[in-house]
């Protein structure tokens, strides 16, 4: 990532409100990883696990935490902060420019009868909007978007390409949508009937809360009864699945393929990492860890971490690992001993 013009590394401890050690006349291009960085780069280091590949890049500064300033560098020049990242995000903002969309409704966009916006608003070509829909300040609706009848959005939200909000669905201020994802459609309720499967109508809705993030080709389902419901400031990557009447709080991080089915209730700041699965009607405690590919079937305790199937304490998994690693020669010793006696 290129900067407009060169920076100095004094003026980027100025905006990052970080200590140089090192040179503050050198210029820096842009921001690059450990490895790919070269001579006039920016990088940085935000774990352990990085700190081999800071002792060998070729970046000309790096953005540490405190706790590695004296870990060996292939630069000459630190920025310390106390957090690199969030240093990275308010670098990027202010140096990079992020371009302003085009505030218009385009000619091939269709828009039902009774819907409304506030102030500017763009909709791009092809873009599908229903009837009585209430779109807030400061929102974009990107190419062949559909929001269906009677969704409500709030301001500066973000609906990107493709993406669908179906019938009824609300959300708040700053939720972004992304390409391909699917808000508010139709749970996956069906009962045994002398012909087969009859579905249940889905009769609820979906609630996404402020600064709701939903990732490419997400799912979350309007509720059947009551709602579906996404609480503020909770992440969703791409590929992840959200059952009928889930309820998420906030703050949550829910990663890459993760599914969560009907009626579960996920507690704010929960950690469910990628692939992990819940099954329906569970509660999962605030602050608690799911490891990837964890396969939940039971209530977690708030605060846990857990790993596995059926997923349980994550220190009991490891030692049980542990522990069969250890029998594994014994086992082959008592084989060999049955062998000598037959």
């Amino acid at each position: 990532m290129q900067f407009p013009a060169a920076v100095t590394a004094g003026r980027i401890a100025e905006l990052v409100g970080g200590e140089l050690v090192g040179h503050d006349d050198i210029d820096l291009a842009g921001i690059a990883s450990l490895e790919s960085a070269g001579p006039g780069d920016l990088t940085f280091v935000s774990a352990h696990r990085y700190l081999k590949a800071l002792r060998h890049t070729k970046a000309t500064a790096a953005l540490l935490p405190d706790a590695f300033r004296s870990e060996p560098a292939g630069c000459s020049t630190l920025i310390i902060v106390e957090e690199p990242l969030l240093a990275l995000r308010s670098l990027i903002n202010r140096l990079v420019p992020s371009g302003q969309p085009d505030w218009a409704v385009h000619a091939t966009a269709t828009i039902g009868h009774g819907t409304r916006w506030k102030n500017r608003i763009t909709i791009a070509r092809g873009a599908v909007i229903g009837s009585n829909v209430s779109i807030g300040a400061d929102c974009t609706v990107g190419e062949h978007a559909v929001i269906e009848d009677d969704v409500v959005i709030g301001d500066a939200c973000a609906i990107d390409a493709h993406a669908t909000i179906h019938r009824g669905a609300v959300l708040h201020d700053r939720v972004a949508v992304r390409s391909g994802a699917r808000v508010g459609g139709p749970g996956f309720g069906f009962v045994r009937a002398p012909h087969g499967h009859a579905r249940i109508p889905q009769a609820g809705t979906c609630h996404i809360h402020d600064d709701v993030d939903i990732g490419a080709n997400s799912t979350v389902d309007r509720g059947s009864i009551g709602d579906t419901v996404i609480g503020a400031g909770t992440k969703i990557d791409n590929l992840v699945h959200v059952a009928h009447n889930v309820r998420v709080g906030t703050r949550c991080i829910i990663m890459a393929q993760v599914g969560i089915a009907g009626s579960t209730v996920v507690g704010d700041d929960v950690m469910l990492a990628g692939q992990a699965g819940l099954a329906d009607h569970l509660t999962v405690g605030a602050g608690a860890r799911v490891a990837a590919q964890s396969g939940v079937i039971g209530d977690v305790p708030a605060g846990s971490t857990v790993s596995g199937y059926p997923a349980r304490d994550h220190r009991s998994v490891l030692r049980q690992a542990a522990t069969l690693s250890r029998l594994t020669p014994l086992v082959t010793t008592l084989e060999r001993m049955i062998d000598r006696h037959e």
